[in-house]
């Protein structure tokens, strides 16, 4: 029988710009503290739990709660992978921002009515977002809807099969040290440095 090489670790992905090159709009301390802290803690944790569940593969581990094991390793995985898009789906002030072209802003004009009624939508459920979380906006390859969607935590409740196409973290992390409690004004700053060539990017892969 084959040698069993267990399940293989995750790596922290490079942040794809400077630590302040969000800035005015996200502060260097944040990204700072959110990519150094949060997001390299959950591809820790990860890894953590990995060799945990490697020991019970190999039988190495005796005693287990193969549920909490898994749940927590959910968390943690999501929490890395959701992390990885959202740094993604930034870019520093004048390369992020305006208004979404290509394919997504003709599927936007079609669905929404044109970019600012999408807005307000994703916004409005942005900030309808009860506590720690995600907004997201999903592609069905079904019937091509663009879906405004919200994630709670880092468990995936959207719905199966609808890959994220832009997301934006809702997590206290992400602006408590710039923006308070006033999430309603991280959110409206975002908007600035939306990546929508990135999202685009995403949607074309998805349409071929």
């Amino acid at each position: 029988m084959e040698e069993i090489k267990g399940l293989r670790k995750y790596e922290l992905p490079p942040l794809p710009y400077k630590l302040d090159a969000l800035e005015p709009y996200i502060s260097k301390d944040i990204v700072d503290v959110h990519y150094n802290g949060h997001h390299k803690g959950y591809v820790n944790t990860a890894n953590t739990l990995i060799d945990r569940l490697n020991g019970i593969i190999k039988e190495e581990v005796k005693s287990y709660d193969i549920h909490g094991v898994l749940r927590n390793l959910t968390f943690n995985i999501n929490g890395d992978k959701l992390h990885t898009l959202y740094w993604k789906d930034m870019a520093p002030e004048g390369k992020g921002g305006d208004k979404p072209g290509g394919k997504l802003g003709d599927l936007i004009d079609q669905q929404y009515g044109g970019y600012e009624k999408f807005k307000k939508i994703f916004t409005e459920a942005a900030n309808s977002n009860p506590g720690t979380g995600w907004a997201v906006l999903t592609y069905d390859k079904e019937n091509s809807n663009l879906n405004v969607m919200t994630v709670e935590n880092h468990f995936m409740n959207h719905l199966a099969e609808m890959p994220i196409v832009l997301i934006l973290d809702e997590f206290e992390h992400a602006y408590y040290l710039q923006y308070k409690n006033k999430r309603a004004d991280y959110v409206g700053a975002w908007w600035n440095i939306v990546n929508w060539d990135e999202a685009n990017k995403k949607l074309d892969g998805l349409l071929e």
